[in-house]
């Protein structure tokens, strides 16, 4: 939340105040009222349409707001060189020229806020060294050009909200390494301007509030050491934050609300080591992950309102021993467990208000500190057991708190052995079901003691049965289901006992089979007998394909003889062909063989 420090702009507009209901009798410009003692000048609501002549020269503040002005032309002020505050909002003004402020070398505070103006050119601000506070918001602005506060040194706090923004050039904020604050809501940028931002070295406080962001992008805020508060928010689009989009940076306050953000960006925020509040209300965040925001040490307060919120696990805000306030309103939590925290003690402000409370021995612990804890908003109130619907947390009694804010070990009721002796490839079950209030959370650890999740070959299945499919040899061991909630545990452990094929059902002899592929018949075998290796359908295609094979070699024989019958020359209806047949060896001993020579005529018809 960046807080204005220009103590001089309060102080000029509470003096202003009181003024315009006194009536002044001492020489001042015409339609203005003036206060010669504290050098004040008041032109407000008067419907003119230029500046006014006869102001005069020794005035430090000039308030010239809602009226009709649109234009200002160059050196208008010249002669006011001891003016310090110059107010001209809600006018219509559409142009001002270059130089228009010269000569307002004491001026700290200007303020050109509600008016028209779409540019506003390269040389209008010269000559005001001074200014410390510029507003130019709610006007029409479409682009910041390089070097449009080139001639504003000592610039503090620039308001620039609510225009249409779609550029900021890179060097648009070229000279301004004292600004502190920068306000730049309701435009129309859809990214961070990364190269623009980094010339600003000096600045404590950047507020992006209604912007067209999609994402956040690796090292978005590079060089800004000094950035102390950051808020990003109002910006639908924004869904993800990349892992170094913070990287840099040292910021004590940092506020992601109102955006697209489906998680916790717990990378981007692990190295804000000085991070004392963090606001990431209306996300549709609906988990607090256990161990994971552990590196933001000097943590003191969360928002997490509106997010949806459905469970914050068990150590969520593990080594956060300066936390002190949260506030999760507006949710859908049952429950907010003791062991979330790394010291309720520390605790002071809880915002409970608006959740479907559980009430039972899961919040015994914030019943118990009600003395040291004060309560957000309105108060928190029971949504069950039916016996305590409907009551607020203060509404209990301590003697009575004991003996309703109680839970029900968890149980587990199939607690019939389950030893399974299966073969290879086979998909087995265990079953486990468990009762208890509140409703028990199931786990199954492998043989190896890890805990299974609800994907893999191995898996448990959202009724808390544990299926083992494809079962293999490796698969076998004792398996342990525990049933756990907040009043204690139970556990019971199967046995699977995988057997292998032997050697010889693995070397595929009763079916051919081609690298990567089994062709074997749909049908079982009857009486044990060997099943048939291929079924009708391959066997109609391989004949048909056969057939083909063999009346295309017969056309092309056809169609060879055509051609060698109808040659040039002495046509030859005979071919005599000789062969050796293979050798063959002789009934009796020696190991002699004996060749004989065949020999066949062909003749072409």
């Amino acid at each position: 939340m960046c807080v204005a420090a220009d103590w001089r702009r309060l102080y000029w507009w509470v003096v202003l105040q009181w003024v315009v209901g006194v009536a002044l009798s001492a020489p001042c410009a015409q339609r203005c009222d003036c206060l010669p003692k504290l050098l004040i000048v008041s032109c407000s609501s008067r419907q003119l349409s230029s500046v006014p002549a006869g102001v005069p020269d020794n005035t430090l503040s000039l308030n010239l707001t809602n009226n009709l002005l649109k234009t200002l032309s160059r050196r208008q002020f010249s002669g006011l060189t001891q003016l310090r505050e110059l107010d001209l909002s809600d006018n219509a003004l559409t142009a001002i020229e270059v130089e228009v402020f010269a000569g307002l070398r004491n001026l700290v505070v200007l303020n050109l806020s509600h008016n028209h103006l779409k540019i506003i050119p390269v040389g209008a601000f010269s000559g005001l060294r001074s200014v410390q506070f510029l507003d130019v918001s709610r006007n029409e602005i479409l682009v910041l050009l390089d070097d449009m506060f080139g001639e504003m040194p000592s610039l503090q706090k620039l308001e620039a909200s609510e225009n249409d923004l779609v550029f900021i050039s890179n060097r648009a904020f070229d000279g301004l390494s004292d600004l502190q604050e920068l306000n730049l809501d309701r435009c129309n940028l859809t990214s961070v301007p990364t190269e623009a931002f980094s010339r600003l070295s000096g600045i404590v406080c950047l507020r992006l509030c209604r912007l067209g962001l999609t994402t956040l992008p690796n090292n978005s805020f590079r060089q800004l050491g000094r950035l102390r508060d950051l808020e990003v928010s109002h910006c639908p689009w924004l869904d993800s934050l990349a892992a170094n989009s913070l990287f840099g940076l040292n910021l004590t306050s940092l506020t992601l609300s109102h955006c697209n953000l489906s998680a916790v960006p717990y990378s981007p925020l692990h190295h804000l080591v000085y991070l004392r509040y963090l606001d990431l209300s209306y996300n549709p965040i609906t988990i607090i992950l256990s161990n994971l925001l552990g590196d933001l040490l000097r943590l003191q307060e969360l928002h997490l309102v509106g997010t949806g919120l459905l469970r914050i696990e068990p150590g969520a805000f593990r080594n956060l021993a300066l936390f002190r306030f949260l506030d999760v309103s507006e949710n859908r939590l049952p429950t907010l467990e003791e062991s979330a925290f790394h010291s309720v003690t520390a605790l002071e402000v809880l915002g409970l208000d608006r959740n479907p409370w559980a009430c039972d021995c899961r919040l015994l612990w914030a019943m118990r500190r009600r003395p040291w804890l004060r309560f957000k908003g309105r108060a928190p109130t029971c949504a069950t057991p039916v016996q305590v619907q409907g009551r607020m947390f203060a509404d209990f009694t301590e003697a009575e708190i004991p003996r309703l804010f109680t839970c029900r070990q968890a149980r587990i009721l199939t607690r019939k052995p389950q030893d399974v002796r299966t073969d290879e490839g086979h998909t087995v079950l265990f079953f486990c079901a468990a009762d208890g209030d509140p409703a028990p959370v199931i786990i199954w650890l492998n043989p190896k003691r890890s805990v299974l999740t609800g994907s893999g070959r191995i898996r448990t299945l959202a009724n808390g049965t544990l299926e083992v499919r494809y079962a293999q040899v490796q698969d076998s061991g004792y398996y342990l289901c525990i049933a756990s909630n907040a009043a204690g545990n139970d556990s019971v452990s199967v046995s699977l006992r995988v057997r292998g094929f032997p050697a010889s059902a693995r070397n595929r002899s009763g079916a051919f089979f081609l690298e990567g592929w089994s062709f074997a018949s749909g049908q079982a075998a009857v009486n044990g007998s060997q099943p048939f290796p291929f079924d009708v359908k391959t066997l109609v295609i391989a004949v048909t394909m056969g057939f083909l094979s063999f009346l295309s070699s017969v056309a092309v024989c056809f169609i060879f003889m055509f051609f060698w019958s109808q040659s040039k020359g002495q046509i030859k209806h005979t071919a005599t062909i000789d062969f050796v047949p293979r050798s063959a060896a002789t009934a009796s001993g020696g190991g002699r063989t004996t060749m004989e020579t065949g020999r066949f005529t062909m003749k072409l018809i």
